[in-house]
């Protein structure tokens, strides 16, 4: 996995009745762009650092500023 300052992380729930959580990707850790990254999650406006699973994904900026999320 790779991103870089701007992309978004989306989180799938891995629970029949979870919810889907997405978060802005506001710094790396590396500059190759590889986990893990300083996320800011949109529910809370918390920043952490983020450590992606298999259930995570990254849309890149251009990507998420297209679908009208």
């Amino acid at each position: 996995m790779h991103a870089h300052v701007g992309d978004w992380i989306v989180v799938e729930s891995v629970h029949l009745d979870g919810h889907r959580r997405r978060g802005q990707i506001v710094e790396l850790e590396h500059p190759d762009g590889t986990p893990p990254y300083m996320v800011r999650w949109i529910e809370d406006d918390r920043e952490t650092l983020f450590f992606p699973g298999p259930e995570a994904h990254v849309e890149n900026r251009a990507e998420h500023a297209g679908s009208g999320r």
